[in-house]
Parts: C-alpha cells; sequence; structure tokens
C-alpha cells in the first residue's frame, strides 16, 4: 500500500491500493462516472433507493450520480492551495464532540440529497487521506456490505498508521521513502 499526494500541495492524499495501478480517489470517480457500473448497482439496491431516496427511475439516479460526482470532483479536485478542506469533509460519526487522532472524516456529493461519499482519514487541519468511497443508500454504514467495506478500510488504514506511529505529515511522507 502507498499514498499519493493528490493534489501536489501535501493536503489531501489518497491511498493506492496493492494490485492497484491508479489511487482510490481516482478509481472512486472513474466507478461514479461508468454508467454500466451504475446501472447494476443501482439495478442490485433499487429497493434502498426507493425506500430512502423515493426514487424509482434508474435512469435518474444515474444521471443524477454522474452530475453529483461531476460537481464533487471538480470541488475536491480543482481546489486552490489554501482553500478549506475543513468545510468540505465532517466527522463519520454524527454525534462525535471531540478530536481524535487520525478521526475518521466524510465529504458528501454537492447535490443534496447526496447519496454519495468520500472517507478520509483527518491527521490535522486541512490534511486527509482519502480510504474510499461508495453509495450510500441507507441510513447507516453498517446496512450493506458495500458501505460496510468502506468502515473497514477505514479502520485497517487507521490502525496501519497507528501501529507505525504516522500521526502527522512527516510521518506520512516518511512511509512513502
Amino acid at each position: 500500500m502507498k499514498f499519493e499526494d493528490v493534489l501536489g500541495n501535501e493536503r489531501l492524499w489518497a491511498v493506492v491500493y496493492d494490485g492497484d495501478t491508479q489511487n482510490i480517489l481516482k478509481k472512486v470517480f472513474d466507478q461514479w462516472g461508468d454508467l454500466d457500473y451504475l446501472e447494476s448497482f443501482f439495478r442490485e439496491n433499487v429497493l434502498d433507493l426507493m425506500s430512502y431516496f423515493r426514487i424509482t427511475d434508474l435512469e435518474e439516479a444515474i444521471f443524477r450520480t454522474v452530475e453529483d460526482a461531476n460537481q464533487m470532483k471538480s470541488v475536491i479536485l480543482d481546489i486552490k492551495p489554501d482553500a478549506d478542506l475543513d468545510k468540505y469533509f465532517r466527522p463519520l460519526e454524527n454525534q462525535r464532540w471531540r478530536e481524535m487522532l487520525l478521526s475518521k472524516e466524510k465529504a458528501k456529493g454537492i447535490i443534496r440529497p447526496s447519496w454519495l461519499r468520500l472517507y478520509a482519514l483527518r491527521f490535522d487541519s486541512n490534511l486527509y487521506l482519502i480510504t474510499g468511497g461508495t453509495i450510500k443508500l441507507t441510513r447507516t454504514m453498517n446496512e450493506r456490505e458495500h458501505t460496510l467495506r468502506e468502515l473497514v478500510k477505514l479502520e485497517t488504514i487507521r490502525n496501519y498508521l497507528i501501529e507505525r506511529g504516522v500521526c502527522d505529515l512527516d510521518g506520512l511522507k516518511d512511509l512513502q521513502s
């Protein structure tokens, strides 16, 4: 596993998982733009789409996903060097009331309500490591296998970093050498 500086300014990083040739952020955005993937995903999860978002038209869901992903991608990847990343990421646990080491964070899509999620670990103000992303169509992440996998990835990467004493930018950069 490697970590890639996505923007080239040492503020937004993404995991490159073993066996992958691209970082997870690029992989997620590619997936959200893949019409075949989206059609398959929404067919498999149509009941969640209908019950939680009240959408019955798969073409509408696909169009909305692509549009939301494009807007989110332009906001995240075209971010100015002095932009405040902290306004895009929020605590994964809605009830968290204190900061913690390598806190688990989420960023939602731009179109409201959005089912797109990016998941990250927060090292410091305006310093994040993207661990994954998915389409979340249920109230909690524990309800479906694909969202549960994202929780596991977050915790696995967090534990990996803590075990190696990595909790800041210097530590992250040291892992690259």
